[in-house]
């Protein structure tokens, strides 16, 4: 412990200075004009990776983003630790929202203000540091192997043919991913399932071109209006979602398991302060708690048509569109999901418009043990650090390749996250606690000795 610290401690500056470095790079991989910046983040967790002690570092092409691998095998008897994380961020839009520039890092009240600072470049630099720490202090106690990637905030599509190809370099024990949070500073956790994810694009046209309102208003239909119409259909007066079919594989939680979850610490006046609102809403007859954590879900994301620019424009617009997002629980399948929504929304369109739904992307549902090994050890880590037992939480996001290495390489992973949900991700002025940041890199060489210690 004296040894980590004193690391830290020594280092802090730079390990500061160096992340700041990488969140000036814009690598938003929804973006193909950013495609030059998402390599320059690979190349640079790459040079990263070696300065900090990793043999076989390379940037592996795929048809899209590239992912970097790296590792460090000391002793093929030893346990291997697979550490995946990504390094794209999310789109900063939209921009006018944020106090500074999302790709000119600022600190202020102990945090470091940037898009990726907490999702995921943040926690992937916590691991690589966490990882010279053990390299210069020679207390590496087991073998590591680093999968970074570039296409996690677009569904990680070419990381799956990866994997399938790459598996005989991909052997290990653990999967361990630091991309999830905890409840508080003070309340450390582990989150034990992940939701899945559908990601849809609808597209609604009535009339063959924008039309003058005056001239043919109320005699054609109004795709956004239709849209509207549409979307709110998709949910009843109990914010039940009516998609036929939709809920039949659900796995129902028992009382006990509900009871429990509704353990976990959480102040909804608090929650409700933060968002600044009045109230909650959600599927009649669950707690926040599992509406965020055991239901799934239907989001509209963004919706768009007809004229948004300054001043006035009277136009009734030819087309409509939307992007939906699902969440998923066990036992449901996104595949499924997805052929259901789209069955149901060209179903329920009127005569007169066209529809048309893109599937963009998915994953699935996923529940990791609490009563591994990897689970355990991470458990101890953190209480050590933390000076308290994490809890086991139920997390809402989507992590859609944890069931990928389930599936193709047979391991579990283990969600170590020192995030919180205070950190604005996926929003303008995403922020990371530099006492996370650092509790992170001090907690990661724990799990790897704990780890280490009870696969003997």
């Amino acid at each position: 412990m004296e040894t980590i610290q004193n690391y830290i401690k020594t280092n802090e500056k730079r390990f500061i200075d160096e992340l700041i470095e990488l969140l000036k790079i814009p690598s938003v991989s929804a973006d193909s004009k950013y495609a030059k910046d998402v390599v320059r983040a690979a190349e640079y967790v790459k040079a990263e990776l070696v300065k900090a002690g990793a043999d076989k570092v390379e940037i592996c092409t795929t048809p899209g983003h590239p992912i970097v691998y790296g590792e460090k095998i000391i002793d093929p008897k030893l346990p291997t630790i697979i550490v995946y994380g990504h390094y794209d961020v999310q789109p900063a839009d939209p921009m006018n929202l944020w106090d500074s520039p999302p790709f000119e890092p600022v600190i202020k009240n102990g945090k470091i203000y940037a898009r990726g600072a907490c999702d995921d470049k943040g926690q992937v630099y916590m691991h690589i540091k966490a990882f010279e720490l053990m390299m210069k202090t020679n207390t590496l106690p087991c073998n590591v192997r680093f999968m970074i990637e570039g296409e996690e905030e677009v569904g990680s599509s070419h990381l799956g043919p990866w994997v399938k190809a790459n598996k005989d370099r991909l052997k290990g024990d653990v999967i361990l991913i630091s991309d999830t949070s905890i409840i508080a500073n003070d309340i450390p956790s582990i989150e034990s399932g992940l939701r899945g994810l559908c990601y849809l694009e609808v597209e609604v046209t009535g009339p063959n071109r924008d039309l003058h309102s005056g001239v043919y208003g109320g005699a054609v239909p109004n795709p956004i209006q239709v849209l509207c119409k549409m979307i709110d259909s998709l949910k009843d007066e109990n914010n039940h979602i009516t998609i036929p079919g939709f809920y039949d594989e659900v796995q129902e939680l028992t009382k006990e398991q509900r009871e429990e979850l509704n353990k976990t610490p959480f102040d909804l006046n608090e929650y409700k302060k933060d968002l600044d609102i009045d109230d909650v809403m959600g599927e009649k007859g669950y707690t926040t708690l599992e509406r965020t954590g055991i239901r799934p879900t239907l989001e509209l994301n963004g919706i768009w048509g007809g004229y948004i620019g300054e001043g006035a424009k009277t136009v009734l617009p030819g087309k409509a569109f939307a992007k939906i997002s699902m969440r998923l629980v066990p036992n449901q399948g996104s595949d499924k999901i997805t052929k259901l929504f789209e069955d149901h929304f060209k179903k329920i369109a009127p005569k007169g418009v066209k529809v048309i739904v893109k599937p963009h992307h998915g994953g699935e549902p996923v529940v990791t043990p609490t009563d591994s090994i990897a689970f355990k050890a991470a458990s101890k880590a953190m209480e050590t650090t933390f000076g308290k037992k994490p809890i086991p939480t139920r997390g809402g996001g989507s992590i859609p390749i944890v069931a990928l290495f389930e599936k193709e390489l047979g391991l579990k992973s283990v969600l170590m996250g020192f995030g919180l949900d205070s950190d604005l991700i996926h929003s303008p002025n995403e922020n990371h606690g530099l006492f996370n940041f650092f509790k992170g890199i001090e907690t990661i060489p724990h799990f790897y000795k704990n780890f280490t210690e009870m696969s003997k």
